[in-house]
């Protein structure tokens, strides 16, 4: 695997970090961070999660601090990680729960009256987190959480909601604790920060983790407002906290790391719109610009913007799509062939399958992955030696796993791989 990625089991280990005197980090024992504030008669639990077994393994470490009753539990937005471990905090305390009433754009977890194509997104969930992969050999970490964690009961112990948040910003005093609750939209319109100003520790969400940030997820994701997650880095630059708990990855301290880090996040978001939209009104293709659009060195370059979670080309896309929809402005592309006659096309115009077959094997033996694949695909398209170039292609994109830096496309590949195998068994 990708040498950076070797050092994930490390940076991950479970551990139970002190913010402040009264308020713990859980980090490393699931996707996402919990977070606990201990009040005067009771705590409040900030997110909880992806798992009831995950949830249960930090609330008995929370246990060896306080046995004061769980008497709020926030969620910052609605993602499934971060609230399907409330039912275990809650256990019988009845607390109340507290999240946004705007919505997250998830098709997963929003209701519609409109059908949505969950099967296909719940799929590729399953391929961009890599579960059910083997610890460590095809899965050792997710980008922004450990690889090694507990997925019994996963999406099992969401709550319904007792309270609603509608304005920007509300004052709320829970056990004895003045917490602000503010409207932060991002990664999902629904996020919402948690600010505890006696202390100076903010809350983020997924607004901020130690990665460049997942402004599109190849699970399937409506457009996230990448203007409005870098406006929402200079709310949060504005709170001027001295410790910043995220959702993911550990926490930082110290106002001016604080401040580096976040304002390094709104740069980074807005290079990547200034490009793609310059690159737009230049006339170039969404292809063209996914592999112009690079990140500057002096940001590429930092630990908190490497591309573990997000990556830049998949989130030039993204903004194209998202802003002018799926037509690239060639006129070639309004009547595109369709892919299995494009396939035949090519294949005839090479020579046939064996000049394929040929070009594959240098392709492999030189390294060159992508277009190996591009060119197994057009066999299979065409079911031409089926067979032999399904299983041709799992085993061309476990080896192009093997250098990804970005922990969703390396899963991806391998997972894909996995079901080419077992649909040839």
């Amino acid at each position: 695997m990708h040498p950076e990625l070797k050092a994930h089991p490390d940076y991950f280990r479970r551990e139970i970090v002190q913010l402040a005197d009264n308020v713990y980090q859980a980090f490393g024992f699931a996707a996402s961070n919990v977070y606990m504030i201990v009040g005067d008669d009771g705590v409040i639990i900030i997110d909880t999660t992806e798992t009831t077994a995950a949830a249960a393994n930090i609330l008995a470490e929370f246990r060896k601090i306080t046995d004061l009753p769980v008497k709020t539990i926030i969620l910052t937005h609605t993602h499934r990680d971060h609230v399907s471990g409330a039912a275990i905090f809650a256990g019988d305390d009845a607390p109340q729960v507290i999240k946004s009433e705007r919505n997250s754009d998830d098709p997963l977890i929003d209701a519609t009256e409109h059908p949505r194509a969950t099967k296909a997104m719940q799929a590729r969930t399953k391929r961009q987190f890599g579960i059910g992969l083997s610890y460590p050999d095809e899965i050792i970490g997710i980008g922004v959480g450990p690889g090694d964690r507990p997925l019994k009961g996963m999406g099992a112990g969401m709550m319904e909601p007792t309270r609603l948040i509608s304005d920007d910003r509300t004052c709320i005093a829970l056990s004895g604790i003045d917490l602000e609750l503010v409207m932060a939209p991002g990664e999902t319109p629904d996020h919402m920060v948690v600010w505890y100003p006696e202390k100076k520790i903010l809350f983020s969400g997924d607004n901020f983790y130690r990665s460049f940030p997942n402004l599109y997820a190849i699970r399937g994701t409506a457009y996230r407002d990448f203007d409005t997650w870098a406006d929402t880095m200079e709310l949060l630059m504005g709170f001027k906290p001295e410790v910043l708990g995220p959702g993911h990855t550990k926490a930082v301290f110290g106002a001016a790391a604080i401040r580096d880090v976040l304002g390094d996040y709104r740069d980074a978001i807005r290079h990547v719109v200034d490009a793609t939209r310059a690159g737009m009104d230049a006339g170039l293709t969404i292809d063209e610009l996914a592999h112009a659009v690079k990140l500057p060195p002096e940001l590429a370059s930092k630990p908190h913007l490497r591309e573990y979670y997000g990556r830049v080309d998949f989130a030039v896309r993204a903004y194209f799509v998202g802003t002018m929809g799926w037509f690239d402005g060639n006129p070639t592309s309004l009547g595109a062939l369709s892919p299995k006659d494009e396939a035949e096309r090519m294949i005839r115009l090479a020579g046939g399958g064996e000049a394929v077959w040929g070009e594959i094997g240098t392709a492999r033996a030189d390294g060159d992955y992508q277009w190996a694949l591009q060119l197994l695909d057009r066999l299979i398209l065409v079911d031409m030696d089926g067979d032999r170039a399904r299983l041709a292609k799992a085993e061309v994109l476990r080896d192009h796993a093997v250098g990804q830096i970005n922990c969703p496309t390396r899963h991806y590949y391998i997972q894909c791989a996995r079901e080419l195998e077992q649909s040839d068994d």
